[in-house]
């Protein structure tokens, strides 16, 4: 079972309660729920808020493929998982993405939860542009969608 969203933010902010609505059920023991915020310092700046901006359909087609993969990869096939991710500026403390998981034992839920961040952090196009202080701002390094061959 799958939820997958991009969230403008200026229509309504994302929600834990949401993500604890879909994956509940009694078929489940163990439950995980984790929420990215803006925090207000990266290398050595003072950020204020954060712009993210994605390629949705690719968004949402990794976040279908991490999903499938976990199969296989991790050979958990019984489990729910929440994700949804924000588009557009975000202040300090806002939450950037949720990500709910619940399967029937605790390791398969701390497992699979980390497994789904680390793999969209890596593979997914998103990119946040960070707004500073001193009202400068960056666009942050990425990843590439398509890896080069070597």
């Amino acid at each position: 079972m799958l939820h997958t969203k991009i969230i403008d933010v200026k229509k309504r902010k994302l929600s834990i309660s949401l993500a604890e609505e879909f994956i509940s059920s009694s078929d489940y023991g163990a439950s995980i729920f984790f929420s990215g915020t803006v925090r207000n310092q990266n290398n050595n700046k003072s950020v204020v808020g954060i712009t993210y901006d994605s390629h949705d359909a690719l968004v949402i087609k990794s976040f279908e493929e991490i999903y499938n993969e976990t199969n296989q990869k991790l050979k958990i096939e019984d489990k729910a998982v929440f994700i949804e991710h924000a588009k557009g500026f975000l202040n300090l403390g806002e939450i950037s993405i949720v990500i709910a998981v619940a399967c029937k034992h605790r390791d398969e839920a701390y497992v699979l939860s980390r497994y789904i961040i680390e793999e969209i952090k890596k593979r997914s196009p998103i990119w946040k542009k960070e707004h500073y202080l001193n009202n400068e701002s960056n666009w942050l390094k990425g990843n590439p969608i398509v890896h080069e061959k070597d």
